[in-house]
């Protein structure tokens, strides 16, 4: 009988806030957790307080906006372990702050995509091969429910007020890839879900870190929740093709 592989996973931005929760958190179920950041300094640090927790972790230098950085992260990968268990498209910003879209420089909204969707696009061909290695494998892309379109179109929707032209796009591009990506990789074994996190408080958007948290917004643990359970399923479980939160299925 061959020896069962340790579930081997990759975040993207799992440096600090929800990444990082992710990371906790699945590490302590025993997976191999590989920090992906940008910031050198930071993905150590981080990956150190995860060591101290015993988790077995290593740091990945990944910015998902710079092809050779994909690559050679991807080459690592290969060198290091010839396989990759699980990826977490988790690396995200928002870099529009509510300006009508009329107003809004496609300037800012190329920003938006660059890490978002184009970003999310890079990294997961690169790991495509790496993970069909492991299959079973999953893909998990971090969306958000500001991408829902039947949300945003809903006038009894809480979103159907809210315009973020530039990172609204840019996740609801995400779940279309998340749709794609399912169908084309279903026969390889390997999953594609999208889930929403919810409004979190983490420094995401540039909010200040240590600023209170307004009403409705929710401690990094419970952002994290749904994440975490979809990359705790087993192996082998076919769940593929949903755009999920805590409290259930969202509409596309």
């Amino acid at each position: 009988m061959a020896e069962e592989k340790t579930i081997l996973t990759l975040i993207t931005g799992a440096d600090k806030g929800i990444g990082f929760a992710t990371a906790q958190a699945l590490g302590k179920k025993g997976q191999h957790i590989l920090i992906g950041a940008r910031n050198q300094e930071r993905g150590e640090k981080a990956v150190e307080q995860l060591k101290d927790d015993g988790i077995k972790a290593d740091f990945i230098q990944l910015d998902v906006t710079d092809k050779a950085q994909i690559k050679a992260a991807a080459a690592k990968i290969k060198a290091d372990y010839g396989y990759l268990s699980i990826l977490i498209n988790n690396a995200g910003i928002a870099m529009d702050h509510h300006q009508p879209a009329s107003e809004l420089s496609t300037d800012t909204i190329r920003q938006d995509f660059d890490v978002n969707y184009f970003g999310l696009i890079d990294v997961t061909q690169a790991m495509i091969p790496l993970l069909k290695a492991a299959s079973p494998a999953k893909i998990i892309n971090v969306s958000s429910n500001m991408g829902s379109m039947g949300l945003a179109s809903d006038p009894s929707s809480r979103f159907y007020k809210v315009n973020s032209l530039g990172y609204q796009s840019s996740k609801a591009s995400v779940n279309f890839a998340t749709i794609i990506f399912s169908k084309e990789l279903a026969d390889d074994g390997i999953t594609v879900n999208s889930v929403n996190p919810g409004w979190t408080a983490t420094g995401f958007g540039g909010r200040p870190e240590d600023a209170p948290a307004p009403t409705g917004m929710q401690d990094v643990a419970t952002g994290a929740a749904q994440i975490i359970k979809m990359a705790s399923l087993p192996m082998n479980d076919t769940t593929t093709g949903t755009f999920t939160e805590n409290a259930g299925t969202l509409p596309w």
